[in-house]
């Protein structure tokens, strides 16, 4: 971070992604996410030159969300009473290592606007997905999900696959980025929702499953385990805030982001398969 010195933006994205994994080992998952961004922070707040700082949060910092009442349908879960999806007033609730580590980065990047006067921003990001990403079971599931579809590796729904996301496709967030920093007089300071929100929302197997299936062109065999430590039955990002003082919003569709995932899948196989050898094996 030494580099900070005479950079004027910096966009924290480093840290241990994966709920299970910090399950596993929380120690190594707080060390990576809130020692981590601290050290960042820190080094920012050194630099002398005021630099913009730029922190993917998560939206697990509003944990279970078991306070936000649902309804089950065929295929999903629905807010009862919240149809543009969860504010950011809605009160964080850190749930897992991963939501409190995060949470942590979280807090620690608004305050250090709030006592120092550092320009961050804080993107409370939910499900990404796109071209050049290589998803694994724990982190970038519609990814993982199409990856292993494809290629026959074995596949765990933890739940029911009803289980509703507000999905955002990586064009789109870049475009939050940028809309951060050349927006920073009135982003500096704030926490933004960044998700597909409302528009872009789709069950993780009971609706993604039958758009896989006809993607790839045979039908795809999962089982069903338990559910996960602290899974949100439903998540879906209010992004009003964003388009209101960012003026931006979402702008790719659930369908096109998908199609385009899968071409790009289906054309670098060999390079993934380098990536994440035996993935399979190893994760199924």
């Amino acid at each position: 971070m030494k580099a900070a010195e005479g950079v004027d933006r910096i966009y924290h994205l480093a840290g241990q992604v994966a709920v299970t994994d910090s399950i596993t080992d929380p120690l190594r998952d707080f060390l990576d996410n809130a020692l981590g961004t601290i050290h960042v922070l820190e080094a920012a707040r050194r630099a002398g030159n005021d630099p913009v700082v730029v922190y993917g949060s998560t939206n697990k910092v509003y944990g279970s969300l078991e306070d936000v009442d649902c309804e089950e349908e065929p295929t999903r879960y629905r807010y009862c009473d919240l149809p543009m999806g969860i504010p950011e007033t809605h009160p964080v609730d850190f749930h897992s290592p991963y939501g409190c580590s995060k949470g942590c980065g979280d807090q620690y990047a608004r305050d250090y606007f709030r006592i120092y006067g550092l320009r961050t921003v804080v993107f409370r990001q939910s499900c990404i997905y796109g071209p050049g990403q290589f998803g694994l079971e724990g982190q970038g599931w519609m990814c993982w999900l199409m990856m292993a579809s494809l290629w026959g590796w074995p596949i765990a729904i933890c739940g029911s696959g009803k289980q509703v996301r507000d999905v955002l496709y990586i064009d789109d967030l870049l475009d939050a980025y940028e809309a951060g920093v050349s927006n920073i007089r009135r982003a500096a300071g704030q926490i933004f929702n960044v998700g597909g929100g409302p528009g872009n929302t789709i069950s993780i197997w009971k609706e993604y499953g039958p758009m896989i299936e006809r993607l790839v062109g045979h039908p795809v065999n999962v089982r069903f385990a338990d559910w996960r430590p602290g899974d949100q039955k439903v998540y879906v990002s209010d992004v009003r805030k964003a388009r209101q003082l960012l003026e931006w919003e979402p702008r790719t569709s659930v369908d096109e982001g998908i199609r385009a995932l899968s071409d790009w899948l289906a054309t670098h196989e060999a390079t993934i398969r380098q990536v994440i050898p035996e993935a399979g094996k190893v994760l199924g």
